[in-house]
């Protein structure tokens, strides 16, 4: 069942069809030829199931706060700094685009966003010092992969949702593989800037740092609002996206007064699309999910593979490539619907714990998201900078490589995610 149903997606899919149409006719197919005796409305109620949680309403939420920030100043002001900090040693400006996109992705928790608004601003730039087209939206499109890991992460609440783990917790474990991660990029970008011969800029001066600096400040508000409110209790997850909504409208609208009323309907809209295919990948993925466990097709196919007496590390390696490899071809969301189901018994027949493994499958997430032939921020990275499909992708694998190198750390080294976890919650 499972192969022909996959078979029909993939068709489907090269047949030039959206995501949803595969992920609704599969199912539908498959119930026809295999479950003619089960009605077809019980896939149209696990839809609305999938979007029934509450903690679901922090995704518009930080979707707006992400769109309105995009659209006004912060990015740029964040550059700004980061550059006049950093960007006259070897690979200066290279190094700034890694950390900015970590800096916005702990702003708006989105890598489409990120790659709009750091990756709109910084590529003029890194093209001007002599960077090639292929290594620079390379370095956008996997720089921010970050932002999934770096609260507030849209991909986190939707595992969190679906295995019943607590989002606060898996927002502050994401920090530490993202920093990793960030770290991996800027080591890589030096030897690359410096093998290339690439100039670094000139140095400024401590009174254009402080001036960025200021301009900047208010910015980092938004990650001390999101992870500050949460662990001190004063609001909730979905509370603290509420807040980072009604602060990045006084910001962009009374204190920088780079946006005005007139664009905030543009810019809800927008928010308000995104939300709406959000939400649809969100059912119809729920509703896959529940036809395959139905169908107790993880029954037949993870036993052998798993093994008898696996270990906590195996399952974590299996879950990885499992996530990684859907990611590949899917859209992340509907494979954290569809797949987190499926592990989640071993996850708990094991005791592992549920936030490392919520890290790791959003570490997946991210590399699905600049990963070939489909992920997201790549036909982003098309569309926004106009590039053709190989040249976006042609430097792409070294990066790939450092990110399934930092999922092999944090697979064998699981304080990196659980260390600032486990010491917020003392």
């Amino acid at each position: 069942m499972l192969p022909i149903m996959v078979g029909i997606m993939f068709l489907l899919l090269f047949l030039g069809f959206p995501m949803i149409i595969p992920l609704i006719a599969a199912p539908l197919i498959m119930m026809e030829i295999y479950l003619p005796d089960l009605s077809q409305t019980i896939l149209a109620q696990q839809m609305i199931r999938g979007i029934l949680p509450p903690s679901l309403l922090a995704v518009p939420m930080f979707i707006l706060a992400a769109d309105i920030m995009t659209y006004g100043e912060t990015a740029s002001r964040l550059v700004d700094f980061v550059r006049d900090i950093i960007g006259h040693v070897r690979g200066g400006m290279a190094i700034t685009t890694s950390i900015t996109c970590t800096l916005f992705g702990a702003v708006s928790g989105s890598t489409q966003a990120t790659v709009v608004a750091i990756g709109g601003t910084m590529r003029p730039y890194l093209l001007d010092d002599g960077y090639d087209d292929s290594f620079t939206t390379a370095l956008i499109i996997n720089s921010s992969d970050i932002a999934l890991l770096i609260p507030p992460s849209i991909g986190m609440i939707v595992y969190g949702v679906v295995s019943g783990t607590s989002i606060g917790e898996l927002f502050i474990a994401g920090i530490g593989p993202g920093v990793m991660i960030m770290i991996l990029f800027t080591i890589y970008c030096y030897f690359y800037a410096r093998y290339h011969g690439i100039k670094p800029r000139e140095k400024s001066d401590w009174s254009q740092r402080l001036s960025s600096l200021k301009k900047a400040l208010l910015a980092f508000g938004f990650p001390v609002i999101i992870i500050g409110g949460i662990y001190s209790g004063i609001f909730s997850p979905t509370e603290a996206s509420a807040v980072s909504v009604l602060y990045a409208f006084i910001l962009e609208f009374f204190v920088y007064r780079n946006v005005s009323l007139p664009e905030f309907r543009d810019i809800a809209l927008s928010a308000g699309m995104i939300t709406a295919v959000v939400f649809i990948l969100v059912g119809v993925g729920n509703s896959f999910s529940w036809l395959i466990s139905f169908a107790e097709i993880p029954q037949q196919i993870l036993p052998p593979i798993i093994g008898q007496d696996p270990s906590q590390t195996w399952v974590l390696f299996i879950i990885a490539v499992a996530f990684f490899l859907g990611c590949m071809f899917v859209d992340p969301i509907v494979v954290i619907m569809v797949l987190t189901p499926i592990f989640q018994p071993y996850v708990d027949m094991l005791g592992i714990d549920p936030v490392l493994v919520g890290t790791v499958v959003t570490l997946q997430a991210a590399i699905g998201s600049a990963t070939p032939p489909f992920g997201c921020d790549i036909f982003t990275a098309i569309a926004v900078f106009r590039r053709p499909y190989l040249e976006v992708i042609r430097k792409t694998p070294v990066f790939i490589a450092i990110l399934l190198f930092a999922s092999a750390m944090l697979i064998m080294f699981p304080q990196i995610a659980l260390f600032l976890r486990d010491l917020a919650m003392l």
